[in-house]
Protein backbone atom coordinates (compact mmCIF):
# COMPACT_ATOMS: atom_id res chain seq x y z
CA UNK A 1 0.00 0.00 0.00
CA UNK A 2 1.27 3.56 -1.09
CA UNK A 3 1.86 5.71 2.03
CA UNK A 4 1.15 9.06 -0.29
CA UNK A 5 1.10 11.34 3.50
CA UNK A 6 5.20 10.27 4.08
CA UNK A 7 5.60 12.59 0.64
CA UNK A 8 6.05 16.08 2.54
CA UNK A 9 8.48 14.47 4.77
CA UNK A 10 10.73 11.83 2.54
CA UNK A 11 13.73 13.59 1.28
CA UNK A 12 13.83 13.46 -2.59
CA UNK A 13 17.66 13.96 -3.77
CA UNK A 14 21.11 12.37 -3.27
CA UNK A 15 20.68 13.00 0.12
CA UNK A 16 18.23 10.30 0.72
CA UNK A 17 21.37 7.58 0.56
CA UNK A 18 18.50 4.91 -0.14
CA UNK A 19 21.55 3.02 -2.45
CA UNK A 20 23.88 3.42 0.85
CA UNK A 21 21.18 1.61 3.37
CA UNK A 22 20.57 -1.18 0.72
CA UNK A 23 24.65 -1.61 0.31
CA UNK A 24 25.12 -2.04 4.31
CA UNK A 25 22.00 -4.36 4.92
CA UNK A 26 23.28 -6.50 1.59
CA UNK A 27 26.93 -6.69 3.71
CA UNK A 28 25.15 -7.76 6.51
CA UNK A 29 23.82 -11.20 4.28
CA UNK A 30 20.07 -9.38 4.32
CA UNK A 31 18.15 -8.40 1.58
CA UNK A 32 15.28 -5.95 1.87
CA UNK A 33 11.64 -6.42 0.27
CA UNK A 34 11.60 -5.67 -3.60
CA UNK A 35 8.75 -3.62 -5.32
CA UNK A 36 8.05 -2.11 -1.76
CA UNK A 37 7.51 1.20 -0.74
CA UNK A 38 10.68 2.38 0.30
CA UNK A 39 11.58 6.50 2.07
CA UNK A 40 14.01 8.13 3.51
CA UNK A 41 12.03 10.64 5.42
CA UNK A 42 13.78 13.90 7.40
CA UNK A 43 10.68 14.68 9.24
CA UNK A 44 10.50 17.45 7.45
CA UNK A 45 13.19 19.12 9.05
CA UNK A 46 16.39 19.20 6.13
CA UNK A 47 18.41 17.54 8.85
CA UNK A 48 18.69 13.84 7.23
CA UNK A 49 22.00 13.06 8.84
CA UNK A 50 20.93 13.58 12.28
CA UNK A 51 16.87 13.23 12.19
CA UNK A 52 15.69 10.58 9.67
CA UNK A 53 15.74 7.24 9.11
CA UNK A 54 15.16 4.76 6.03
CA UNK A 55 11.84 2.83 5.59
CA UNK A 56 10.98 -0.32 3.80
CA UNK A 57 7.42 -1.59 4.04
CA UNK A 58 6.59 -5.28 4.11
CA UNK A 59 2.88 -4.50 4.78
CA UNK A 60 0.60 -1.94 5.65
CA UNK A 61 -2.84 -3.79 5.60
CA UNK A 62 -5.47 -1.31 7.48
CA UNK A 63 -8.13 -3.39 6.64
CA UNK A 64 -6.23 -6.51 8.52
CA UNK A 65 -4.79 -4.39 11.32
CA UNK A 66 -0.94 -4.95 10.63
CA UNK A 67 1.93 -3.43 9.36
CA UNK A 68 5.43 -4.90 9.06
CA UNK A 69 8.38 -2.37 8.07
CA UNK A 70 12.23 -2.19 8.44
CA UNK A 71 13.63 1.16 9.83
CA UNK A 72 17.28 1.26 8.85
CA UNK A 73 19.03 4.32 10.63
CA UNK A 74 22.71 5.60 9.25
CA UNK A 75 25.42 6.55 12.10
CA UNK A 76 24.18 8.60 14.96
CA UNK A 77 20.62 8.92 12.83
CA UNK A 78 17.42 9.87 14.97
CA UNK A 79 13.41 9.13 14.83
CA UNK A 80 12.69 12.48 17.14
CA UNK A 81 9.91 12.00 19.65
CA UNK A 82 6.85 11.05 19.07
CA UNK A 83 3.49 8.77 20.23
CA UNK A 84 0.35 7.31 18.24
CA UNK A 85 -2.70 7.29 19.80
CA UNK A 86 -3.87 4.22 17.54
CA UNK A 87 -0.82 2.13 16.54
CA UNK A 88 0.72 -0.61 18.92
CA UNK A 89 4.30 -0.98 18.19
CA UNK A 90 6.70 -4.01 18.70
CA UNK A 91 10.26 -3.26 17.59
CA UNK A 92 12.85 -6.00 16.99
CA UNK A 93 16.53 -4.85 16.77
CA UNK A 94 17.80 -7.04 13.66
CA UNK A 95 21.40 -5.38 13.73
CA UNK A 96 23.23 -3.07 15.62
CA UNK A 97 22.70 -1.10 18.49
CA UNK A 98 19.43 1.73 19.03
CA UNK A 99 18.97 4.20 22.51
CA UNK A 100 15.90 4.00 23.05
CA UNK A 101 13.67 6.58 25.23
CA UNK A 102 10.23 5.64 25.97
CA UNK A 103 7.85 6.18 28.68
CA UNK A 104 10.93 8.56 30.48
CA UNK A 105 13.32 5.68 30.62
CA UNK A 106 16.26 5.40 28.29
CA UNK A 107 18.26 2.38 27.47
CA UNK A 108 19.94 0.90 25.02
CA UNK A 109 19.00 -1.90 22.72
CA UNK A 110 21.23 -4.87 21.03
CA UNK A 111 20.87 -7.27 18.38
CA UNK A 112 17.85 -9.91 19.34
CA UNK A 113 16.17 -7.28 22.06
CA UNK A 114 12.58 -6.68 21.51
CA UNK A 115 10.62 -3.93 23.09
CA UNK A 116 7.00 -2.68 22.82
CA UNK A 117 5.44 0.66 22.49
CA UNK A 118 2.15 0.64 23.80
CA UNK A 119 -0.44 3.53 22.55
CA UNK A 120 0.35 7.01 23.96
CA UNK A 121 3.62 6.47 24.93
CA UNK A 122 6.36 9.10 23.84
CA UNK A 123 9.19 7.48 22.50
CA UNK A 124 12.24 8.52 19.96
CA UNK A 125 15.00 5.68 19.08
CA UNK A 126 18.75 6.50 17.51
CA UNK A 127 21.24 4.48 16.43
CA UNK A 128 24.72 3.65 18.48
CA UNK A 129 28.11 3.24 17.57
CA UNK A 130 27.16 3.01 13.63
CA UNK A 131 24.42 1.93 11.74
CA UNK A 132 21.30 -0.46 13.23
CA UNK A 133 18.28 -1.98 11.61
CA UNK A 134 15.29 -2.40 13.42
CA UNK A 135 11.82 -4.84 12.50
CA UNK A 136 9.08 -2.99 13.56
CA UNK A 137 5.73 -5.23 13.62
CA UNK A 138 2.41 -3.05 14.74
CA UNK A 139 -1.00 -1.72 14.18
CA UNK A 140 -1.03 -0.32 11.01
CA UNK A 141 0.36 3.27 9.49
CA UNK A 142 -2.45 5.47 9.46
CA UNK A 143 -2.49 9.25 8.50
CA UNK A 144 -2.14 11.23 11.41
CA UNK A 145 -1.60 8.98 14.32
CA UNK A 146 2.15 9.66 13.96
CA UNK A 147 2.37 12.69 16.91
CA UNK A 148 5.71 14.55 16.82
CA UNK A 149 6.78 16.52 19.60
CA UNK A 150 8.41 19.04 17.74
CA UNK A 151 5.75 21.32 16.17
CA UNK A 152 7.94 21.89 13.32
CA UNK A 153 6.73 18.38 12.23
CA UNK A 154 3.25 17.82 14.08
CA UNK A 155 1.53 15.04 12.79
CA UNK A 156 2.01 12.77 9.68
Amino acid sequence: MKIDWVKKVEVKDKKRRLKDAKKIIEDWGLKMPENKDQFAIDFGLDDYENIGDVEFMVANELKEGYCGKFLFLFKNQTCPLHHHDKKHETFFIVKGKVLMHADKRKFTMKQGDCFVVKQGVEHKFSSVDGTALILEVSKPCEPGDSIFADEKIGKI
